[in-house]
């Protein structure tokens, strides 16, 4: 086995990718899915925005060094580029700042004015908390009788009624990993007359994704798991191109208007998805993300997802006699059309297995009620990574037992 792993990982078309992140020795990190490694890139870049561009030129620097592309006023434009590849957008399509609930706030509120006949949000009933929270709240700020309606996720296509505006998803489950099929769901929602808003927290930068071909509405993501952009990384935001004149925005901060500094003392939205910035740029953690989102300008998409599957498969091959031995159940779908970058397996004691894995070096997750979680990035993974972390599973469990 271990002959064959060292096959896979000599194969690998990304294995220099891993040289380019900060790892701590001896550990096996298999939580990027809640916060990515650091890119070693990330602290000269913020050593020289702290010294140079903020010590040295000062105010200088909003608009200073544009034709290097280095003034700050363009920074969540150049960054937001960068993630559109990522997420099969247009880069006036996206727009990177605030953070996730609010960039969610903002296009929720934007699919129920663009369908003012209908009440209900319609979402999946495990969906991630701050989902449903900035639901619920919206909602309620509305009134008009407005509804968040909670369905479980594979009754989905039956609930979208001609009462329902909008249905919000998240596309890959952050609990089990599981990936919805985002094509046949929006396609399935824009025949009721239902938009669709999609969160990619646990989708950009762990796999291809396609919003253009799947003809999605409305999106939103964060930075700092899969795109390694360091904690509470700027958000982005998705807009379908055929949205962006009629989409309102319900916060109408100075730094979407069409022209910042004009000082206008009425509102004069961008035209493109800068309209959905509300406030002045995150200078420091905007220079983080631009940074961290160089390590994918020579990343094969389409090899990004095949070493995720690689790694997902062996790690629940591997798995597979510990489940035999211990009450480990699988959580994750084994068809690779419906599993993220992510394995989940359930066990009753898994608080207390997740933490004296992390005491062995092997970090993963836990998640209630008892959720084993372990997030394999491909830039940084390799499968000898998968095997290592395999064995301190089976340490624990036969300490536990």
């Amino acid at each position: 086995m271990i002959e064959h792993l060292l096959t896979l990982d000599a194969r690998d078309p990304l294995a220099h990718k891993r040289a380019e992140f900060t790892l701590p020795e001896g550990v096996v990190y298999l939580d990027g899915n809640s916060l990515g490694a650091m890119p070693r890139a990330v602290p000269d870049r913020l050593a020289r925005v702290l010294h140079g561009e903020w010590g040295e030129a000062l105010i200088r620097s909003w608009t200073a060094g544009a034709d290097r592309g280095e003034d700050w006023m363009a920074l969540p434009d150049r960054v937001a580029a960068k993630v559109a590849r990522l997420i099969g957008a247009q880069a006036h399509e996206v727009a990177v700042g605030d953070s996730t609930s609010v960039n969610l706030f903002k296009v929720l509120a934007a699919a129920l004015h663009l369908n003012p006949d209908r009440r209900v949000i319609l979402t999946d009933a495990e969906n991630f908390p701050t989902d449903l929270y900035v639901a619920q709240g919206l909602g309620e700020l509305l009134g008009r009788g407005h509804e968040l309606r909670r369905v479980p996720a594979r009754e989905i296509a039956a609930q979208l009624t001609p009462d329902v505006a909008a249905v919000l998803l998240t596309e890959v489950d952050y609990r089990t990993g599981e990936r919805l099929d985002m094509a046949a769901v929006t396609a399935a929602a824009h025949a009721q007359g239902v938009l669709t808003v999609w969160d990619l927290a646990h989708s950009a930068g762990a796999f291809p994704v396609d919003l253009r071909g799947a003809g999605a509405d409305f999106a939103v993501g964060c930075g700092y798991k899969y795109l390694n952009g360091g904690p509470g990384a700027p958000a982005f935001v998705f807009v379908a191109e055929r949205h962006l004149p009629h989409a309102p925005t319900a916060l109408s901060g100075w730094m979407g208007h069409a022209d910042p500094f004009e000082m206008e003392r009425s509102y004069r939205p961008a035209e493109n998805a800068r309209r959905f910035v509300v406030g002045t740029p995150q200078v420091l953690s905007l220079s983080a993300l631009d940074t961290a989102l160089d390590v994918f300008e020579d990343v094969n998409l389409g090899d990004l997802r095949a070493k995720s599957l690689s790694l997902t498969d062996t790690f629940i091959e591997l798995m597979a006699p510990l489940g035999e031995r211990f009450p480990l159940t699988l959580a994750t779908p084994l068809d690779h059309a419906r599993r993220g970058s992510q394995v989940s397996y359930r066990h009753p004691d898994a608080a207390r297995v997740m933490a004296r894995l992390t005491g062995r070096g092997i970090i993963g997750d836990f998640r209630t009620p008892d959720i084993l979680r372990f997030g394999f990035t491909p830039l940084y993974h390799s499968h000898l990574d998968v095997a290592r972390a395999v064995l301190g599973v089976q340490a624990v469990l036969e300490e536990q037992a």
